[in-house]
């Protein structure tokens, strides 16, 4: 127990009341050079959040004293939620006067002042600030001849910031810009700030893309000392000393399959039938971990990043393109150093036996999944022959991922089988298509081989207690899945019971398949689950239905994947000593925690920059027609799904043949005159009325 700890420790005691510096000095019996340890780690711990330095002077526990810390989730009208960092707590309503000059995104403290039983929200007021989450604002400029405003892409801060004519920094009118904050808001003014950045013009595309990745922080350009690193590493050949402590694979047929742009290839998959219907499998992941070293340049930067962001135009990688398209990839013809799992499955799907080991392979086909799938679902005679001699390998593939989906199926796990939504660009990345993307049988053979894998691999961590890092699922809360209950009901469908186990939501899945309503029930359940996580704790993973998970199979695009390597690496070894291990659990955690907050922003990146393209796709359509499907009802509107998943909304203001009023039991909007209902799953007509590229709207009108 740190010095830290033992502080909290003491503040828990049931006997303990807010004392002074003195007094906590007296309690700790300190005297010397050590009080100025005690008054760190008093600021520290205030710093955190995690105790209050009270106007008399006394330190104490926030629970204590009736006051609450989080994080503040705040509106466009000024008003904010504060999201308490103790999850047991209900979120507390803070009104325009309350928020004493903080934003949204503010880690703060809140005095609650109404706690009524049957109130949703409670209302508090904030009294200190802890931590402030928008030192820099993305924005428009709205300029004037002596001052300019800058007004926030990010609708949840309530102000525009001012900007004094001396700051403006050569920003012109309708720049998208970034400016840093220099005076704070209260109840009588604005914040201020000054023009740091001026990203471009509102009227080019690009110029939003490069707000939200500048907005969420994305690192875009690797530092010239992490380069330097990635080129010297690169150019490293493969010694034969690491070759002998290998298990040497060149000789097998050794593929991989993957998109046809994909340039990162760090997975390589090999599949025999056995005569007792048994089978081989061994998937071959790439030993990033033998060029990223721990603790060093390229591992700082890449754990900073903690994921490749896959945009429409761009791929922001995790590791310099010298090791994620290079040395690390496993490109066809080139000897490449993996770690390898080696399965064998019987005619079950179950994985009778397994070794995990260091490896040596040379893959012998760069496989595209269009190509796999022609051979497999079409015999194309040209590609047939052209592969011969691995065809009757892809079609062991296809019978052992066929079983590993039936055992899969059997156990209960959620397979959404809608497809995904495909952007198409030009050379110049202009946005010229969008289109569905299904996945085809190779799809689901290397699906199947990467969850039987990573699966394997986590449940033999977890028998031998190592430090790891999980793919944890959590159950869904009762209260999203009652409402989930409730959406379904519309349609003629029933859920059983609170403790919804996924087989049930996969037989939902099976009823709804090829009807109006599948995308539409597919997107709401999707919605009602949690997000899976990493961490350092075991757990199951509901969509799975999994008891055991992680992520092995990709250490080039993500964290967790490396540090696993790790792991596995030193276990091989015998490399931990008792005190490793310790570090080691310290770290798991804290990677998995990096991990999960990068990939929500990975997440957050993705679907807002879809959202930009998609509107640059339809912003030449304003006038044409289309059919759709209501995929959402709301007291401002509809929203409507055209077959190529481009969403848009019709907006209550432009449904001007009635008076429409909002049924939220029925989820529908109702007519009062014509008795016409909008709701979700009806097919309607549409016109494109109008699409905002810098707000990433699609406004559409009934026809």
């Amino acid at each position: 127990m740190n010095f830290k700890e033992k502080i909290l420790a003491f503040m828990k005691e049931e006997t303990y009341k807010p004392l002074t510096f003195k007094e906590l000095l007296q309690a700790f019996e300190i005297e010397g050079k050590m009080k100025k340890a005690l008054l760190v780690a008093l600021n520290e711990l205030e710093d955190e959040g995690k105790i209050i330095f009270t106007r008399s002077e006394r330190y104490g526990l926030p629970e204590k004293m009736n006051l609450v810390i989080g994080t503040l989730e705040g509106h466009q009208k000024g008003y904010a939620f504060l999201i308490p960092d103790d999850k047991n707590l209900k979120d507390l309503f803070i009104s325009p006067v309350d928020m004493n000059g903080a934003m949204h995104g503010d880690r703060v403290i809140v005095r609650p002042m109404k706690v009524l039983e049957d109130v949703k929200s409670p209302e508090g007021k904030v009294i200190r600030i802890i931590e402030r989450a928008n030192n820099y604002v993305i924005g428009t400029f709205q300029k004037s001849k002596h001052f300019g405003f800058v007004v926030p892409d990010d609708k949840r801060i309530a102000f525009d910031i001012f900007v004094p004519k001396e700051e403006f920094n050569k920003a012109e009118e309708n720049n998208k810009v970034s400016v840093k904050i220099t005076e704070w808001p209260d109840q009588r003014k604005n914040p201020e700030g000054t023009i740091v950045e001026v990203i471009g013009d509102i009227a080019d595309t690009k110029t939003h893309i490069d707000a939200v990745l500048l907005a969420k922080k994305v690192r875009q350009v690797f530092p010239e000392d992490v380069i330097r690193e990635a080129k010297r590493v690169s150019d490293e050949g493969i010694h034969e000393l690491e070759i002998k402590g290998r298990k040497d694979l060149r000789k097998l047929n050794i593929i991989t399959i993957d998109g046809s742009d994909a340039k990162d290839l760090d997975d390589a998959v090999y599949a025999e039938r056995l005569s007792d219907n048994k089978y081989i499998l061994s998937v071959h992941i790439a030993d990033v971990t033998h060029y990223v070293k721990e603790d060093g340049k390229l591992d700082k930067e890449a754990l900073k990043r903690a994921t490749s962001i896959y945009l429409t135009d761009r791929v922001i990688p995790m590791l310099p393109k010298e090791l994620s398209n290079g040395v690390c990839s496993l490109n066809p013809g080139e000897d490449k150093l993996t770690l390898s799992v080696e399965m064998t499955i019987n005619k079950d799907g179950k994985v009778i036996d397994y070794k995990i080991f260091e490896s040596i392979v040379n893959n012998r086909y760069r496989m595209t999944y269009d190509d796999v799938t022609e051979i497999l679902e079409n015999n194309n005679e040209e590609l047939t022959y052209k592969y011969n001699d691995i065809v009757p390998m892809l079609k062991t593939m296809e019978e052992l991922s066929l079983i590993l989906r039936r055992k899969r199926d059997l156990r209960g796990a959620i397979d959404f089988e809608f497809p995904e939504r495909k952007i198409i660009t030009d050379e110049s990345g202009k946005a010229i298509d969008v289109t569905k993307y299904e996945r085809r049988t190779s799809n689901k053979i290397i699906e199947e081989f990467m969850l039987v894998c990573n699966e394997t691999v986590a449940e033999h961590y977890y028998w031998l207690n190592m430090p790891f890092v999980y793919r944890v699922h959590e159950e869904p809360d009762e209260e999203k899945m009652y409402e989930f209950s409730k959406f379904i009901h519309n349609f003629g469908y029933t859920l059983k019971g609170n403790n919804i186990h996924p087989k049930e939501l996969q037989q939902l899945l099976n009823k709804i398949k090829d009807t109006k309503e599948e995308s539409l029930i597919n997107n709401m359940m999707l919605r009602s689950l949690k997000k899976a996580i990493y961490s350092p704790d075991a757990s199951n993973h509901f969509g799975l239905a999994a008891k055991y998970y992680c992520h092995f199979t990709s250490p080039i695009r993500r964290y967790p994947d490396l540090q696993i390597h790790r792991i596995i690496k030193g276990q091989i070894k015998g490399k931990f000593s008792e005190e490793a291990l310790q570090k080691l659990f310290e770290r798991t955690a804290m990677v998995a925690e990096q991990s999960s907050k990068m990939e929500r922003v990975a997440d957050e990146v993705e679907r807002d920059t879809d959202k930009i393209k998609i509107a640059e796709f339809m912003s030449d359509k304003i006038g044409e027609e289309y059919e759709g499907v209501v995929s959402g009802v709301t007291n401002f509107g509809v929203f409507v799904e055209l077959e190529n998943t481009v969403e848009g909304l019709v907006h209550i203001s432009n449904m001007v043949d009635d008076y429409y009023i909002y049924d939220d039991e029925k989820k529908e909007l109702f007519g009062q005159g014509s008795h016409k209902a909008f709701k979700i799953g009806d097919l309607v007509k549409i016109r494109v009325d109008k699409v905002s590229i810098p707000k990433a709207e699609i406004d559409f009108a009934f026809i």
